[in-house]
């Protein structure tokens, strides 16, 4: 009997037995629908470590930070998993927030919201914090910005500087801090849309004028992509970070540089393509763009990310610890007119 191209690889159950996470996730490749997509993302992300020569840019949106997962997005950066990172501002502010010995509370989604807001409690879905504990981050950013009134900087240049602040005197694994000791350059596209744009407001208000250039930032993570031989994207979530790693291979393209998109693209996202909107779009849509490559290995799975994410760092903890990877190291003059790059 002749059997058809389209079935020759039979789905396998998963069994119940003692293994690791990254043997379970083996399993689920050999499963269907979002357990099979997960698996093919730890895949994907394990063939960018192992290939020469890329540079991994992560996107990260939504209130990963509150919901816990900061050790995961800071083992990613210690052990270079990811060379780049763009972040919503209210990630890192969060992270700053815990860096300095604050802390976020395990709450319930169903409480009482006028008595949360009476005793100065906010609440993210089921995670709370004391509104007056943000206030005094605030103006620790406020503060560290006056030490630099007059300056220029892109969101990466101070970014940076805040980092090498928070590492002198906080948590040295945060994700700010591990993204200054190990050379991984953050930059946040929308960084007046959080607190950390509040605090630059505040030390604006009492005469200090720290000017953010949010140009600069385009045309220097740009850059990375042009200098780079390959390129692979990771997404969680969508929204600014992910168009502003998105677009980099429209400018490069418009800049006269060769470039065909990149050449991988994870998503981990709970949204959909139907409404239109870009956090849910499809790589394939992308392709249109130029966006990212015909041929690239192309993984988007539907699913939580505070779920998805202990589950890939674990799984990649335990698949590359023998692994000895060329990371990128991209480095500025001063001004951050220059760019030089080199793999260590």
């Amino acid at each position: 009997m002749n059997i058809p191209i389209f079935t020759q690889n039979p789905t396998q159950p998963v069994e119940i037995q003692d293994r690791t996470v990254s043997e379970i996730i083996d399993a689920m490749q050999y499963t269907g629908f979002q357990g099979r997509k997960l698996a093919e993302s730890v895949k994907a992300w394990e063939n960018m470590l192992k290939e020469e020569n890329v540079t991994i840019f992560m996107g990260l949106s939504g209130a990963m930070v509150p919901a816990g997962m900061r050790k995961v997005i800071t083992y990613l950066i210690e052990n270079r998993l990811i060379d780049c990172l763009v972040s919503t501002g209210a990630n890192i502010f969060h992270d700053c927030h815990e860096a300095l010995g604050l802390k976020h509370y395990v709450g319930s989604h169903m409480a009482n919201d006028e008595k949360l807001f009476e005793h100065g409690v906010d609440r993210i879905y089921d995670v709370f914090a004391h509104e007056e504990e943000f206030r005094d981050t605030d103006h620790f950013v406020a503060d560290f910005a006056k030490r630099h009134d007059g300056q220029h900087y892109s969101s990466r240049e101070f970014i940076r500087l805040l980092g090498k602040e928070i590492s002198e005197r906080g948590d040295k694994r945060s994700i700010i801090a591990s993204a200054y000791e190990h050379d991984v350059p953050i930059f946040i596209p929308a960084l007046c849309d959080s607190s950390i744009g509040i605090g630059l407001t505040i030390a604006r208000r009492y005469g200090c004028n720290v000017n953010i250039d949010q140009i600069k930032d385009v045309d220097e993570i740009t850059q990375m992509v042009e200098l780079s031989e390959n390129t692979g994207v990771i997404y969680v979530g969508g929204g600014v970070p992910k168009n502003f790693i998105q677009q980099t291979e429209v400018v490069a393209s418009i800049m006269g540089h060769d470039v065909t998109g990149h050449e991988y693209a994870i998503q981990y996202t709970t949204d959909v393509p139907h409404w239109g909107g870009l956090s849910g779009c499809t790589f394939d849509e992308a392709v249109s763009w130029g966006k990212v490559a015909k041929e690239a290995k192309k993984v988007q799975v539907f699913v939580d990310a505070t779920v998805a994410l202990p589950i890939v760092g674990h799984a990649l903890h335990e698949k590359i610890k023998e692994m000895n990877r060329n990371v990128p190291s991209f480095k500025w003059e001063d001004n951050g007119t220059n760019i030089f790059f080199r793999t260590v």
